[in-house]
């Protein structure tokens, strides 16, 4: 893996060489700072200061920089627009022609301006981190909170793009005027789909989006799949085209809301079914959560599983969930409540969510990613409410042969045969992608052409414009083709010697961050700093929330209100059913308008309301005070999911994109975990009777909830 330090001087563009940040300057002062540290002849506070001021200078210099190319830019725009004025009103269509191509070039040099503060951004983000990690304290938390939030702040002017879309405006507007449009003029404010009518600007659009944080709710939404990015994808990104299959991703996805329908579809009855059998009520906590507890394990052997192969552990998986659902179902019969327990068990060890998020990590294409990420976490969605809603149609009982069929055990039924019914789908549709990997090649001198992430693509197999969209691509500034800026020979025999202690301290440092995919959970947990651990405190907690609001509603709601089963389980379909529309609100508006932070933060926040209007303090409980607060808990944690997964994404090592133990693994392992400390803690209150069920598993909620927004603050300036 080529280190940092030698792709940022591969991807400048020449003629700006000399406004770009100093990254090898500023790596040389972290290690002098370091030496000065240990030998006692410089103190932190210095260090600090000096520090901060060598940042401030290199931000200001490409901040400036950027803000001249801007002026450069608009005042191109403003020749061409008086010369639009004109054109409009002629019908000269080759002169129309030319005008388009103008404006396109202007685009495309907007383009090349924004891959440069990318690069820059990038680069600033990991001189933060290195200092962090050589210096121990939170270096990053202090220079953002000082500078972030100042009112002259240069470094909001990375993220921010004051004028970029004024530009962006500009040139979306023009090109849309000069579409032929069959003697009518439409405006793209009067046709919001005509905002972006050429490739070029769809791609400013998106590197804009990238550097500001901007998403939409298809964005928004694949975040929650935790599908963590390189910040350089390598070529072997686009290898992917020759494995993605659609029938494979469509399988994939069924299997992601099959297991999801099973998780929940016994949650309405659960409690019944236990006293069927002789059980407490609570005991239901036990049933629903054992199957987490299975999940724990199985989580990592199929992650491990999913280096080797895609079919085989999808297979085995519906084999095992075909066989605990036919337990879960017989056990009524057989009236034994380990039958049931080991069919719940069986379920959890067919839980192959893993695989699904690493089939959509390694082989679909990066295009199409975003999409597959939505539709895994839409198809997670939409099991969470059909699995109660199902529960309500199954108000029947019948007998064939000494088999029982009740609400209590069509729920096992009817999963298993679901479970068989994939089983021979999966076998006769999956196909087994390529486990072919191509070496990541840097390119060693310039020929016609554009390289992308180290691949030389030719004008016969040119990518069109938008497919560059999310890649960094070196553009020269004459024809805006891609090439390498290497150094000259003179020049790289005169940096040999400076850059030996660089090249040696890359070599040592990225081949760990960057190239290694982590094998172990002692590795994985080192990569963790503390906002990371912060932020997969915050899922814990937002994940115990929610199992308490829907694992113990039917037990609540039947001591409170004396509910019958089908209205939990309408009651819990309208829950599940928040979750797509709570999410076009918050990716589509919410998160463009606030900072994720804040959202984070207030979300955490009315978690906590919710969980305080919960408990049962006065003589009295009522169903709007009950159905208020679960309503309110629930859908703060669905807003909670989402900003928490999508920062938990930036600020995770790009280390745990891949492997076994990968960033869903700990996600999944962190939400399962709080499954079922959750469950377990129903069946534990229920000791001390059901009338002491709520408030006893309100408390630990309230808990974490205060826990998680406490460590929210003290590393909330890292989150930026």
């Amino acid at each position: 893996m080529v280190a940092f330090g030698k792709k940022l001087r591969e991807s400048q563009i020449q003629e700006w060489k000399g406004h770009y940040i100093d990254y090898k300057l500023m790596k040389k002062k972290l290690k002098r700072y370091t030496q000065q540290v240990e030998v006692g002849t410089e103190n932190h506070l210095i260090v600090l200061k000096d520090f901060s001021r060598l940042l401030d200078c290199q931000i200001e210099k490409f901040v400036l920089f950027l803000l001249e190319q801007q002026g450069i830019l608009a005042s191109r725009l403003s020749t061409l627009g008086k010369q639009n004025d004109s054109l409009l009103q002629q019908a000269d269509r080759k002169k129309v022609s030319e005008l388009r191509e103008a404006y396109r070039s202007i685009g495309q040099d907007l383009l090349r301006t924004l891959f440069f503060v990318e690069m820059n951004a990038v680069g600033l983000r990991k001189i933060l981190k290195k200092f962090d990690k050589r210096f121990g304290f939170k270096f990053t938390n202090y220079y953002v909170k000082t500078r972030a939030n100042h009112p002259y702040s240069q470094l909001r002017q990375v993220c921010k793009h004051v004028g970029i879309g004024a530009v962006v405006g500009a040139i979306s507007r023009n090109l849309a005027d000069l579409q032929d449009h069959r003697g009518s003029y439409i405006s793209i404010y009067d046709q919001p789909a005509l905002s972006h009518p050429d490739p070029v600007v769809d791609s400013i659009r998106a590197a804009v989006d990238r550097l500001s944080n901007s998403t939409n709710f298809l964005h928004y939404l694949g975040k929650h799949a935790l599908i963590v990015q390189d910040e350089f994808p390598s070529s072997s990104e686009d290898s992917t085209d020759d494995n993605y299959h659609f029938m494979s991703l469509l399988l994939n996805l069924a299997n992601t809301f099959l297991y999801m329908v099973n998780t929940y579809i016994i949650v309405p009855t659960a409690d019944r079914y236990t006293m069927t059998l002789g059980a407490a009520a609570t005991v239901c906590g036990v049933v629903i959560g054992s199957m987490a507890v299975a999940q724990v394990f199985s989580s990592v052997y199929f992650s491990a599983w999913s280096n080797r192969s895609y079919m085989r552990p999808l297979v085995f998986s519906s084999i095992v969930l075909f066989v605990g659902n036919t337990l879960y179902a017989l056990a009524y019969d057989l009236d034994s409540l380990s039958v049931l327990l080991i069919g719940r068990l069986f379920c959890g060890l067919g839980s192959a969510r893993a695989v699904n998020r690493r089939y959509i990590s390694d082989c679909v294409p990066l295009k199409l990613r975003m999409q597959a990420s939505a539709g895994f976490v839409s198809a997670s969605a939409l099991g969470m409410a059909c699995g109660p809603a199902l529960a309500c149609l199954f108000q029947t009982e019948f007998k064939i042969y000494k088999l029982t069929f009740n609400e209590a055990t069509l729920p096992g039924w009817v999963m298993a045969l679901a479970w068989l019914v994939y089983l021979l789908w999966l076998c006769i549709s999956f196909r087994e992608p390529s486990r072919e990997t191509k070496e990541n090649v840097v390119p060693e001198e310039s020929n016609s052409g554009r390289y992308i992430n180290g691949s030389r693509e030719t004008k016969e197999n040119a990518l069109p414009e938008e497919s560059y969209s999310g890649r960094f691509i070196n553009i020269s500034v004459d024809n805006y083709s891609t090439q390498p800026l290497l150094m000259n020979s003179n020049n790289k025999l005169q940096d040999e010697d400076e850059d030996e202690d660089e090249d040696c301290d890359d070599a040592e440092e990225d081949s760990k961050e960057i190239q290694k995919s982590v094998n172990s959970i002692v590795s994985a947990y080192r990569l963790l700093t503390p906002s990371v651990k912060v932020q997969l405190l915050v899922y814990f907690m937002l994940k115990y929330a929610m199992e308490i609001v829907l694992a113990e509603s039917s037990l609540i709601t039947g001591y409170y209100f004396i509910w019958s089963t089908s209205s939990v389980a309408i009651f819990l379909a309208c829950l599940g059913l928040t979750v797509l529309p709570v999410n076009v609100l918050v990716g589509s508006y919410i998160s463009n308008i606030f900072e994720e932070r804040q959202v984070l933060l207030a979300s955490e926040i009315l978690v906590c309301i919710g969980i305080l209007l919960s408990f049962h303090i006065f003589s009295s409980y009522s169903v709007p005070q009950y159905v208020g607060s679960a309503l309110l808990t629930f859908v703060s944690a669905e807003v909670l999911e989402g900003v928490n997964l999508s920062l938990l994404s930036r600020v995770m090592s790009s280390r745990l994109s891949r492997g076994t133990f990968n960033g869903g693994l700990l996600s999944t392992e962190a939400g399962t975990l709080a499954r079922v400390v959750a469950d377990g803690t129903i069946t534990l209150a229920g000791y001390l009777g059901v009338s002491k069920v709520l408030n006893t598993t309100l408390v630990p909620s309230l808990f974490f909830c205060v826990c998680s927004i406490v460590a929210t603050c003290f590393t909330y300036n890292s989150l930026y």
